[in-house]
């Protein structure tokens, strides 16, 4: 009811409507026949850089999808999902951007010091010097997302997966945000002010509003699928 759609059996047919329609936002399979999704994001973002696009991937493609970030999608999306967590994603996307024409008149979020790693638009880690990594919400992360009610993070000892979902985070509105792990490895350390002070988060995204510490297991390789902040 909220949005006019469209759909497209292949990546060429998309690229023609595209064309003659010029689509606000394009949601795309990441394995299709022919053009794949990452050559169909390209091709969007070479005539048009302002396009939203949502990358849909199974999980043996997670690592290509984080690389899908770093070439202009707005975000991905796991099978399976539920319709409700793609309506929150969908609504997410046009948020960031009547948030960023809001932004224009207000202070600059916090900048995100050099030599963190990051996934754009979701969590940047810290290596430590005892071989653990500090993770965090990168300050973009919190344009879309409405009044804090809720953070869900991992437990001590849980796992985590570079580009799966390592927390999330519930607004006002009810809309959930899911957050992606820039790594691999076990969880050790949680912060734990955040469970009484959400705004942490927001204030202070690369200091004390950290969300936990791993031991990673192949930081290297994971490294390679990130971006270094200068």
């Amino acid at each position: 009811e909220e949005y006019q759609v469209d759909t497209a059996l292949s990546g060429e047919q998309a690229l023609k409507k595209d064309l003659e329609e010029c689509y606000d936002l394009v949601i795309t399979d990441l394995m299709m026949p022919g053009i794949s999704g990452l050559d169909l994001l390209k091709s969007l973002k070479e005539k048009r850089p302002e396009v939203i696009v949502i990358m849909i991937t199974g999980y043996p493609a997670i690592k290509t999808a984080v690389q899908s970030i770093k070439i202009g999608a707005f975000d991905y999306i796991p099978k399976p999902f539920t319709p409700a967590e793609l309506r929150s994603l969908v609504s997410r996307s046009f948020k960031k951007i009547e948030s960023e024409e809001k932004a224009k008149k207000e202070p600059p979020p916090p900048k995100m010091p050099s030599g963190l790693y990051y996934i754009i638009g979701h969590t940047w880690l810290r290596k430590e010097g005892n071989g653990l990594v500090t993770v965090g919400v990168v300050a973009d992360f919190f344009k879309p997302v409405g009044i804090i009610t809720y953070l869900e993070l991992p437990h001590e000892n849980d796992n985590v997966k570079q580009g799966e979902e390592c927390a999330k985070i519930t607004d006002a509105e009810k809309y959930s945000h899911r957050i992606w792990s820039p790594a691999t490895g076990r969880v050790l350390e949680l912060n734990e002010r955040l469970k009484e002070d959400f705004s942490l988060l927001r204030r202070y995204p690369y200091s004390d509003g950290w969300l936990f510490r791993i031991e990673p297991t192949n930081l290297q390789e994971d490294l390679q699928s990130l971006i270094v902040s200068k």
